[in-house]
């Protein structure tokens, strides 16, 4: 980043119940007039973030935020000005949002994005946008094989889209044919499928991409030759190096106590959601969490939840 002065603003991802997202068209007479990006605006000298984001929607939208929490935040560096981009996580509204200011608006869906020019800051948003709010580690290693895929089955079935195969314990001959047996499975739900460790095996299996742990992360300084990355985390300095090797999300841990490591120090929520907040990629919540803490977790900034134990029961 240049030493020119950073702009702070708030942005807004408003979500429809099957997906969609609002996203708004700079009106003639602006900067980048005609391209798209997510609504907001430049908050005013000592207004707080949320503040301005309420002032923004209502001006903008003609809405009233009754729920929202942070998400993530990115610096990017346009031409003419560079910007800190807030974003929110908008969960509830009064109002039908209608053009106040001129715009066009229009729902789109992240992964399939129907309108264009998108402003080039939106671009990495709708790829994480794209990801579900829960995310299954495998337990093949405790569970065996067998049982852990008729599991998988089920969760499928039930809606999980997000797979971290792990189970690093196994032959690599027995988790190679694990992992496409994981993606075979996965397949016609849609649902993605990371290999964790090594690029290689996710390869050879058709993996969407890999996952990895807090070391190897720590190794790279660059991103994985892969769709998809995600990276374990457990501290601030860990979570810029996932942003700077462009990973496309985190797991951050341990939130809470859990069963796997009785005793080990948890962040706790306060400094969880500090961490989240101040995070470019989106962070999953990660320890002592259950299915049901996804809302609870995305009031304090997470994208959503991992599980280990809770995925499969």
């Amino acid at each position: 980043m240049s030493q020119r002065p950073v702009t702070e603003v708030v942005a807004a991802v408003l979500t429809q119940p099957d997906g969609r997202v609002l996203l708004a068209q700079r009106p003639p007479g602006k900067v980048y007039a005609g391209y798209w990006e997510f609504p907001g605006g430049k908050v005013e000298p000592g207004e707080s973030l949320a503040t301005a984001l309420a002032r923004e929607l209502h001006e903008e939208l003609g809405i009233v935020v009754t729920r929202a929490g942070r998400w993530i935040t990115r610096l990017f560096e346009y031409p003419h000005a560079a910007v800190r981009l807030n974003f929110f996580s908008v969960f509830g509204w009064q109002g039908e949002p209608h053009p106040h200011e001129g715009q066009v608006f229009s729902w789109q869906q992240p992964d399939a994005v129907e309108v264009t020019p998108l402003l080039p800051a939106n671009f990495p948003i709708l790829k994480a946008l794209s990801l579900p709010p829960l995310l299954g580690i495998s337990r093949a290693e405790s569970l065996g094989v067998d049982s852990f895929l008729a599991r998988l089955d089920i969760a499928l079935h039930n809606g999980l889209r997000l797979i971290q195969l792990r189970d690093k314990t196994l032959p690599e001959a027995v988790r190679l044919q694990l992992a496409r047996e994981t993606v075979n499975r996965a397949r016609p739900f849609g649902a993605r499928v990371l290999i964790n460790g090594s690029l290689d095996l996710a390869r050879a299996a058709g993996a969407d991409g890999v996952h990895l742990d807090s070391a190897a992360a720590a190794d790279l300084t660059a991103r994985p030759d892969c769709e998809w990355v995600g990276v374990s985390c457990h501290d601030a300095a860990e979570l810029s190096h996932a942003a700077a090797i462009e990973a496309d999300f985190a797991l951050l841990s341990p939130v809470l106590p859990t069963l796997t490591h009785p005793g080990a120090a948890a962040l706790g929520w306060e400094a969880f959601s500090a961490l989240a907040a101040a995070s470019p990629i989106p962070v999953f919540g990660l320890g002592g969490l259950e299915r049901d803490d996804v809302p609870l977790a995305q009031s304090h900034g997470a994208h959503g939840v991992a599980l280990l134990r809770g995925a499969w029961t």
